[in-house]
């Protein structure tokens, strides 16, 4: 089920078809027949009624343009009272902040309408993980001038030589997003070959199965690939499969489609597609179809996965202790109103109106200390009275609020209620309890946010792991790290330095930090779950919302 390079076998055509194929109008239909002899009554769908059809075998789905895609859709456990993420992304990163493990690429080789895309949906339905990302090198296709254009119209443009694709754009792509970082892929039009307007963004891949027919043709490509997959079908089958799909799907007529092949796609396929068999790890034959192959690639990059896991929580409960406070942390004053208003919300006897009155208070206060560090440049203005003040004025950078769910979101109306017209992202992390380490489930970002200067918001923070986490999340996506403030009510000292240790330009800023941390995650004496506190649910003995949201 499994060929190696060295006994990769030739191609091989059956010596009753006509010996012809450029004559073969006259005898499509039987060709179809010969072809399809085990492959079943849909797969024949639009030919002529009269061709006798084999309706015991199965059938071949007729191939799709395939787009760059991600999977980051956990699945979901729902109660009552709330939505609880069974699966996320572990941390990718290590106790310095820095990225530890970088995503696991499988890169799928074939020729035209060799079932590239549907051996790569096979690999992702079987992995059974979330955050795959499908990157298709269908989205890399230059972008054709009036002169190309006028050609592809005729079909004599080759969309299969190695120049129709943009090799530096796709290296410089696949290389980020292997490293953990944010991307944006172009949506290829095939209508007018050209890129629209709108990319797409894919981040957070654990996996990454690239496919494309010259994904093994780039010297640069081959250094990212860690598993090399060349998918082998029968020539026959896959010009069956492209007649198929461009009569139907793109209104093309049999002598276009003929000529097209025979003059790029096939001699494109003999000089730059099949040579690069040489390089693959495993090949395939039969495609989606073999699931021997398709276990044993599934397999191994289980192991590779289970090679990757590193620990964060744990190292950050041993790390820093007895270390001063850093510089970047900035504590409001504590007042006799701000301690008063302490005492309330840490009272475990205060009912829950009286819980989210003060903590609304306490966030108003520390979203306006927070502001003060943000850069202001002098400004003059001209009084109603004709004087004129000296002033300050943000120096024009845009301001984006971004969440840890749940707890963070309650911080949301305060930092709107001082900023006007302010964009908000939400990132969910949650603790998973069979490795006690955070996993992100979701995020939703504002777009063009590595410009901004972002408030990134959680409740309480305790070891840190989950504020560490979204800092990463937030660099992936190219923001500044000195523009960066990570503000919560109330920090312990191991969260504190956590962070400034891992990240040492973002400004941490809360209104009062705890010394110590159970053995539990929880800060003491702290504030309780202020989630279920402030929204009135009850925290099971098992499951928690998220990492900072039960003060872990």
């Amino acid at each position: 089920s499994v060929f190696f390079p060295s006994s990769f076998p030739p191609f091989f055509l059956p010596p009753f078809l006509p010996p012809s194929f450029l004559s073969f109008s006259n005898h499509l239909c039987y060709l179809c027949v010969f072809i399809f002899s085990g492959s079943g009554d849909d797969s024949l769908d639009g030919l002529p009624k009269h061709v006798p059809r084999c309706p015991l075998t199965p059938s071949l789905s007729p191939r799709k343009r395939t787009t760059s895609q991600s999977k980051t859709e956990p699945p979901l456990l729902r109660t009552d009272k709330r939505t609880i993420y069974t699966a996320g992304r572990p941390p990718w990163y290590n106790v310095t902040g820095t990225t530890f493990k970088e995503a696991f690429v499988i890169g799928l080789c074939g020729g035209s309408a060799s079932g590239k895309t549907t051996v790569a949906n096979k690999i992702i339905e079987a992995l059974d993980v979330p955050w795959v990302v499908l990157l298709s090198m269908d989205s890399f296709y230059k972008v054709l001038n009036k002169e190309d254009q006028e050609l592809a119209a005729k079909n004599e443009y080759n969309f299969d030589h190695p120049d129709a694709f943009d090799f530096e754009l796709l290296v410089t792509v696949l290389r980020k997003l292997k490293k953990g970082k944010s991307i944006k892929v172009p949506v290829y039009d095939f209508t007018s070959h050209c890129r629209r307007k709108e990319w797409k963004t894919v981040y957070g891949a654990n996996v990454v199965i690239f496919e494309g027919i010259l994904a093994f043709a780039n010297k640069e490509l081959l250094k990212l690939l860690d598993m090399k997959v060349f998918v082998d079908t029968d020539s026959d089958i896959r010009l069956i499969r492209r007649l198929k799909r461009d009569i139907s799907q793109r209104g093309r007529n049999i002598g276009g489609i003929i000529k097209q092949y025979n003059k790029f796609v096939k001699p494109a396929f003999e000089q730059y597609i099949e040579p690069t068999v040489q390089v693959a790890d495993i090949v395939v034959p039969r495609g989606g179809e073999n699931f021997v192959a398709l276990d044993l690639i599934v397999q191994h990059v289980h192991s590779q996965l289970e090679k990757r896991e590193i620990t964060v929580r744990s190292a950050l409960a041993s790390a820093h202790q007895g270390q001063p406070l850093p510089k970047t942390l900035s504590v409001m004053e504590s007042t006799p109103q701000v301690r008063g208003m302490h005492t309330i919300i840490r009272n475990k006897e205060t009912n829950r109106d009286e819980f989210i009155f003060y903590s609304k208070r306490l966030m108003r206060l520390l979203i306006e200390h927070a502001l003060s560090f943000l850069p202001l440049k002098p400004v003059s203005v001209e009084t109603p009275q004709g004087g004129t003040y000296e002033g300050k004025r943000l120096s024009g950078q845009r301001i984006t609020g971004v969440s840890i769910l749940r707890a963070g979101e309650t911080m949301e109306q305060a930092l709107m209620a001082v900023c006007k017209d302010i964009r908000l992202g939400k990132i969910l992390i949650q603790t998973n309890h069979d490795t006690g380490e955070p996993e992100l489930h979701y995020l939703r970002l504002p777009k063009d946010i590595s410009e901004d200067y972002v408030i990134l918001m959680d409740s309480t923070v305790s070891t840190g792991a989950a504020a560490l986490m979204a800092v990463r999340v937030l660099l992936d996506h190219d923001v500044a790290e000195d523009k960066i403030f990570l503000l919560s009510l109330l920090m312990a000292e191991m969260g504190v330095h956590s962070v400034a240790y891992a990240f040492p330009k973002v400004r941490i800023i809360t209104t009062a930090v705890d010394k110590e941390v159970n053995d539990q995650f929880h800060i003491i004496p702290g504030i309780g779950n202020f989630g279920d506190r402030y929204f009135g649910t009850d925290a099971p003995s098992d499951l928690c919302e998220s990492d900072e949201g039960m003060d872990f």
